[in-house]
């Protein structure tokens, strides 16, 4: 079979699921989408208008019940509910993707990872942002000594919203999985552990100001190899970014922004499509070759998974490690201390 076969069901039709994860799967994958699972009616009449001949259903418990005829499940649903669901579709056999976090903790993320270890059911995590350029890119960097030894790394997802947006991630507090620290951080992390190694010490400030969840925070991280990250992701930077500055001994990579996102660095943009961001040694820059990547390689490493018994396309126990650094995070922020990671 061709991943063409492949019958996907997907939970939650919010943004992530109708925005990201359905163009993904159909357009770019070639996967059929035969279950979607939303209560709310407008969506389910998107759904049923966008995905032809998708089975619309109210709960996830619908799925569940017709599991032999579906043979992977993505989670789009809202973070307080992966654990629950994620543990409910592996008892069932089937294949899973759980767009990040994998849970709102690192407890609950282990024992999903075990069970699905235990069952020998395939299991990966929507990191998609392992896939962009800026990041594919400084991994290429960084393996080619163009820096040296890296020293710092500060990364940042900022953006002007003044007025918040109206979804569960802004109303619902960080310990029930809204806010930022669990949605764009989660990259971040992702992101600092990819390229500079393992954590052992997490410091953070974290603050709620428009949003029942925090909307400004800030992780620095002390990495076993000596390196450390600073990371940032609020909703209330009238002057967003650099995106990413990446020093090291014998210089530096920096990248604007965000790809088609505001940038108070105009004179650091991308001077063409074909570079990302600029290799630095003083007053002395040029633009680097960009890396290409794209989130649509993500579903065809998830099919090669679910036939062919391929690795998945982000390990779980990566997303585990990402937790428990988010962990950490709320336990510094909240007592004001630097928590080290046993």
């Amino acid at each position: 079979m061709t991943g063409a076969d492949l019958r996907v069901a997907l939970v939650g039709y919010g943004m992530a699921g109708r925005e990201i994860h359905a163009p993904l799967l159909r357009e770019t994958a070639g996967l059929a989408v035969t279950h979607v699972v939303t209560g709310h009616a407008e969506r389910a009449t998107a759904a049923r208008a966008e995905l032809p001949g998708v089975t619309v259903v109210a709960s996830a418990e619908d799925v569940w019940a017709v599991a032999d005829r579906i043979e992977l499940v993505v989670l789009a649903s809202p973070n307080s509910a992966h654990h629950e669901q994620a543990v409910a579709a592996i008892g069932t056999g089937t294949a899973v993707v759980v767009d990040k976090p994998l849970a709102t903790n690192a407890r609950d993320a282990t024992e999903i990872v075990e069970l699905a270890a235990a069952r020998g059911v395939p299991l990966t995590v929507f990191q998609n942002r392992r896939w962009d350029s800026d990041h594919l890119t400084a991994r290429r960097v960084v393996a080619e000594g163009g820096l040296g030894d890296p020293i710092r790394l500060e990364a940042r997802y900022e953006r002007w919203r003044p007025v918040p947006k109206q979804r569960w991630r802004e109303q619902l507090t960080t310990d029930e999985g809204g806010g930022l620290l669990l949605d764009l951080q989660s990259h971040l992390v992702d992101a600092a552990i990819d390229l500079l190694g393992p954590v052992d010490t997490v410091y953070a400030e974290l603050a709620a100001l428009s949003t029942v969840g925090d909307d400004v925070t800030f992780v620095a991280l002390g990495h076993r190899s000596g390196a450390r990250s600073h990371l940032g992701a609020t909703a209330l930077a009238g002057a967003p970014g650099p995106r990413l500055r990446l020093l090291g001994r014998d210089g530096a990579y920096v990248v604007a922004a965000v790809d088609g996102e505001a940038t108070a660095y105009r004179d650091w943009t991308d001077p063409d499509a074909h570079h990302r961001g600029w290799l630095v040694r003083g007053d002395a820059r040029e633009p680097v070759p960009r890396e290409p990547g794209s989130w649509s390689d993500f579903y065809p490493a998830v099919v090669a998974m679910v036939r062919d018994g391929g690795p998945p396309p982000v390990d779980p126990c990566d997303a585990v490690a990402v937790l428990g650094v988010l962990d950490a995070a709320r336990e510094s922020a909240r007592d004001g201390i630097v928590v080290e990671l046993r």
